[in-house]
């Protein structure tokens, strides 16, 4: 399907201010999921409500979406330095600003435009589908009331709330392998420096003393935004790593480590190099290992893969088009966001 963008006023046979049940009708369907705030539905569209209800937003999947069309660009399902190419050409054009968004692409207000990226999955010669390493554009088309700040309004924030995310001035370099320290990975103990168990100031400690650049926790009472609040991650910049905490009788203690996949060091897990690699080359070496152990290669519901019984969890970091790989190293009893 191809919808083309009306700017600010609607896009395909939607358009901004309809009800639930006009863009139902619209659709020629009922959503598949319902939150509060949007509903999703099986042709690849997520319709986002304000007050009323009304549509002031829609935003489209890169895999299984219409195609998304504003003039001659397409916005949807390809590369996304093309499309970010494409639009700054016809904002130039049209003397429209483009500015960056939270992820590092291109936003234009004036168009109601919102790019995003959705990592590719591709058909696997033994059936299914695995991971690619390539990046596709999705897009968020939004109307006139939350144009000029899509990801930081209401009710945008309901369907995906990205202001806990570090903001990427649209770069994305990864260090060289050679470049890279090497930390051993000891299961249920530890990965380089970082003991299992340790207290967020001994994990700081073991770092070289480097602080946090960004600490998220929780709300006993997260829907509600009160009771006593908990330390769940200490990202540091410097060594290229995460520390997720989980808290026991009220105490934070480490019980996983994030290794990054654009910065951190370099891990090996029987032979494999885990960090900044392509993540389809490790899929494939871990395939072989769980297949060698009789296992499967198991994926969580966010995507990231790992061999039964490992304790480790391979994930997917951007770097411009494409994704490397980076490292989740974590205690059996780890109650993670995975």
């Amino acid at each position: 399907m191809r919808w083309v963008l009306d700017p600010l006023v609607g896009v395909g046979p939607l358009r901004f201010g309809m009800s639930p049940d006009e863009v139902e009708e619209a659709l020629g369907q009922e959503p598949v999921e319902l939150s509060y705030g949007w509903e999703r539905y099986d042709a690849g569209v997520t319709a986002i409500f304000r007050g009323g209800p009304r549509l002031v937003a829609v935003a489209f999947g890169a895999l299984d979406g219409p195609s998304v069309w504003l003039r001659d660009i397409e916005l949807t399902g390809r590369v996304p330095s093309e499309v970010g190419a494409d639009i700054r050409e016809l904002a130039a054009r049209e003397g429209a600003l483009v500015r960056v968004n939270r992820s590092g692409d291109p936003e234009v207000a004036a168009w109601g435009v919102s790019l995003g990226v959705e990592q590719d999955w591709r058909p696997s010669p033994k059936g299914g589908t695995g991971r690619n390493d390539t990046l596709l554009t999705s897009v968020l088309i939004t109307g006139p009331e939350v144009a000029e700040d899509p990801y930081g309004s209401e009710p945008v924030v309901r369907w995906r709330d990205v202001r806990e995310l570090d903001a990427n001035p649209g770069a994305w370099p990864v260090a060289a392998d050679s470049d890279r320290p090497r930390w051993d990975w000891t299961p249920a103990e530890g990965v380089g420096p970082l003991r299992f168990g340790m207290s967020p100031p001994q994990v700081a400690a073991v770092l070289d003393g480097e602080s946090p650049a960004a600490r998220r926790g929780l709300h006993a009472w997260a829907w509600q935004g009160v009771g006593p609040w908990s330390l769940e991650e200490d990202h540091f910049d410097r060594a290229g790593v995460t520390a997720h905490y989980w808290g026991r009788e009220g105490i934070p203690t480490l019980s996983a480590v994030t290794v990054h996949g654009r910065t951190g060091p370099q891990v090996e897990f029987e032979g494999i190099r885990l960090t900044g690699r392509a993540v389809s080359d490790v899929d494939a070496a871990l395939e072989q290992i769980a297949a060698d152990r009789g296992t499967l290669l198991r994926f969580t519901p966010r995507g990231d893969g790992g061999v039964e019984g490992t304790n480790i969890w391979v994930g997917a970091v951007r770097a411009g088009d494409t994704v490397v790989s980076e490292a989740t190293f974590y205690t059996p009893d780890w109650e993670g966001d995975f």
